[in-house]
């Protein structure tokens, strides 16, 4: 049994003046214990949202359906009190952006012991000491003394650092990680993804990456799920999506990773147009306005969503045709 099953996981905005947008459309994945798996897409294709959802941490203005059972408990049914005992203690999200995500009036002492004390019940000094023990875990040196500090005190990647030694304070079974390297340098980068691969192997924790960045995601992830304009249009393992992407968008993204092979002039590769707007993509297949390959049936018939021997992509061309296919066009 997957440690977290989400079905047909869908997420609605109401806007202001009353009409509905989808935002996520019948997102389904399944994770297991000690396994990492990718969310990638550009930006708006409904990454965050999806598992903003699963912890109960939309908008006012949005409604969520489906099924997202974990250990037995479909997330999408309990209240607020019950959610706030999986929430930061099971299930801990690393935010994108440790510049906000930290309260700039509270030392990290205090952000840190806050959660120790709530899900475990601990005294202040019990809880202190394992905010320091986690401190050095994730590298953070002379932990002792800097948890004291506020977190302007911190460099973006020292932050980082922090955020994600708040989430594994409980030792959560799963760990949301939303865009971990978003505005760190490439060095930093690197730490950050290292040691997240060594939560991942020596701890066992479940991790969901949220990224753009397929490098990233090369690096760390077992599963990959690519999605666009708020629907999964290709899902598979990490090894078969990189060796032969099964739709079009996905073959895109790969096709625009610069190459160290390529010579030092030779132009960066792109994916023509933009993404629809959330609620926009129209009755057919929304890649269908960017993808030179589309014929007139994408236009006016959105793909369902196939599943087949080790995967499932939603795309009227077959496997086979779009194994030969180089989607990007140079800039």
């Amino acid at each position: 049994m997957a440690l977290l099953e989400v079905k047909n996981l869908s997420v609605r905005f109401a806007r202001h003046d009353g009409a509905p947008v989808d935002a996520v459309q019948g997102v389904s994945f399944s994770l297991d214990s000690g396994r990492t798996l990718g969310i990638v897409g550009e930006s708006g294709s409904g990454k965050s949202q999806s598992v903003m959802a699963l912890l109960g941490l939309i908008a006012s203005n949005g409604t969520v359906s489906g099924e997202a059972s974990y250990r037995g408990q479909d997330l999408l049914k309990l209240n607020a009190r019950e959610l706030n005992r999986i929430r930061g203690d099971r299930i801990a999200m690393i935010f994108q952006d440790p510049m906000t995500s930290l309260n700039p009036f509270l030392t990290i002492e205090r952000q840190m012991t806050e959660a120790l004390q709530l899900h475990r019940q601990m005294s202040r000094r019990e809880a202190r000491r394992r905010a320091i023990d986690v401190l050095d875990s994730v590298r953070i040196p002379d932990a002792a003394r800097r948890i004291g500090m506020y977190p302007h005190e911190f460099s973006g990647g020292m932050r980082q650092r922090v955020m994600i030694a708040m989430a594994l304070l409980c030792e959560p079974d799963i760990l949301i990680a939303d865009e971990p390297t978003t505005a760190l340098d490439v060095t930093v980068q690197a730490q950050i993804i290292e040691l997240l691969r060594e939560l991942n192997r020596e701890r066992g924790t479940a991790i969901i990456l949220i990224t753009h960045d397929m490098g990233v995601v090369a690096g760390l992830c077992d599963d990959v799920m690519v999605m666009y304009a708020g629907r999964t249009v290709e899902h598979a393992s990490a090894r078969t999506l990189f060796a032969a992407p099964s739709h079009p968008y996905t073959a895109g993204l790969l096709h625009a990773l610069p190459r160290l092979t390529d010579e030092g002039d030779a132009p960066l590769r792109t994916i023509a147009g933009n993404p629809p707007l959330p609620g926009m993509a129209g009755a057919g297949c929304a890649f269908a306005p960017r993808c030179p390959y589309a014929g007139d049936v994408c236009r006016v018939e959105r793909p369902a969503l196939q599943v087949f021997e080790g995967g499932a992509r939603a795309c009227h061309k077959s496997p086979a045709e779009i194994a030969g296919l180089r989607i990007g066009a140079q800039a």
